[in-house]
Order: C-alpha cells, then structure tokens, then sequence
C-alpha cells in the first residue's frame, strides 16, 4: 500500500475528481482529509469512501479560512487542489467582476492552500495544483479560463524551485465527465461530450478516477517535481 502511514489532504475532494482521488487514496492506506465548503455534500462523500477519512470544511476565497483549515488538519503528507471553479464567457462580453471572481476561485484559492499547507507539510511530501489543457489550446469564450490555467501552471513550477524539497506539480486535464457539467441541459451535455469525443485521439471523454491516478502517481514518485501533466485524451494534439 503506498501511502500506509500518510495523510492526504483533497481540496475538492467531496466530488468528481477529488472524490476518485480521495476513495483511491484511502484505498491504498492514507488517512484521508476531504474538504469543501458544503458540510452536506462532504458527509455525503464520506459516506463512500472506505477507510480513514475525516471531513472538514473550508472557503478558499477566505485566507483566513485556509489558515485555519490547516491549523484544524496539522501536520501532513500530500496536499491536491482538484476542487476549484472558473467562468466561461466572451471576453468582450464577460463583466471584470466575473473574471476577478473567477481569479479568486482557482488561483487564488490553490496559492493560498500551497501557501498555508506548505508549512504544514512533513518531509517528502507534494503538492499538486490543478489547471487544464485550455492553457495551451485556448478556445473563444474560454479567455478567462485559459489565463487562469496558464498561471496555476507557472505558480507550480515557480514553487517547486522556492518550496523546495517540497514537491510541486501540476495536473492538466482535458474534458472529465464530472458534476461540473450537472449542471447543463442533459442533451447539450451529451452533444458536447460527442464533439469533444470525435476530436481527440482516445475518442471518448475522460474520467476521474483518470485523472486521479495521475494525481497519486505525482504524490508517490519522489522525483516528480516541477510538471505539468497533461491528461487530456491526447487533445493537445490536436
């Protein structure tokens, strides 16, 4: 079991990617923290996940929230940051409140966990960030997110010189079938699935537990440090 003796902790981890990474986590010996800011939805998640796993709540947007969140957790092993929101939209059309918020979701929110997690970590541990593959192939309506996945990828390489024997990647997914699109027409989602399907190699959309293999692959190579894995069904490619 390759994390015997650990602590996880899963920003995001009561759904989608973060609940694959976390059941796998357990799965594999960790003691697993699971957080979000829904105490519902984190018991919920709980409740799947055979193995040691403590749930605690935490607003990301919130500094002082993050730091107390790491207080509560304490010392530990492996930090991961699926968890976090973006806006999609026309650039010329988005408000700038939008896109600031959108800013304070996913980049902000993951700086100010590496910032207060890291000094919470052991020796050997990891944090791995979240992006996505719209960093490097930007579509329209997708600026926003594109600027906000480019620098979540630049903060991972610049901590992992500074942060230092601390490990820091980046994880960069394509398109995952997760409750992120629950919340689109069930046709419209069903059609974007099949257009982003026929366009890339693998000719299917991903899925979490995918994604959280390469997550736990990160956590346990002690090499890893400074990467951005891109795990998209070859959609960079294109």
């Amino acid at each position: 079991m390759r994390f015997k003796g650990q602590k996880i902790v899963i920003i995001g981890g009561s759904s989608g990617i973060g609940l694959a990474t976390a059941k796998m986590a357990a799965a594999e010996g960790a003691a697993v923290v699971i957080a979000s800011r829904s105490e519902e939805r984190l018991q919920r998640a709980k409740s799947g996940i055979e193995g040691d796993v403590e749930v605690l709540t935490v607003n990301v947007v919130d500094e002082g929230s993050v730091k107390a969140f790491f207080d509560k957790v304490g010392e530990f092993d492996h930090l991961t940051t699926p968890g976090n929101e973006a806006a999609m939209g026309r650039f010329l059309e988005m408000d700038t409140k939008t896109a600031r918020a959108a800013f304070d979701s996913k980049f902000w929110g993951q700086y100010q966990a590496a910032k207060y997690g890291a000094t919470r970590l052991r020796s050997g541990g990891s944090i791995t960030l979240f992006a996505g593959i719209w960093s490097q192939r930007p579509v329209a309506g997708g600026t926003v997110v594109t600027a906000i996945n480019s620098a979540i990828e630049g903060l991972g390489r610049a901590l992992a010189m500074e942060l230092a024997p601390i490990r820091v990647n980046t994880v960069s997914p394509g398109i995952v079938d997760t409750p992120i699109f629950s919340t689109m027409p069930p046709d419209a989602k069903e059609s974007m699935f099949k257009e982003v399907a026929a366009s890339i190699p693998v000719k299917r959309i991903g899925k979490p537990e995918e994604i959280a293999k390469t997550v736990l692959y990160l956590m346990s190579n002690g090499y890893a440090t400074g990467s951005t894995l891109y795990v998209d069904g070859g959609a960079t490619l294109r």
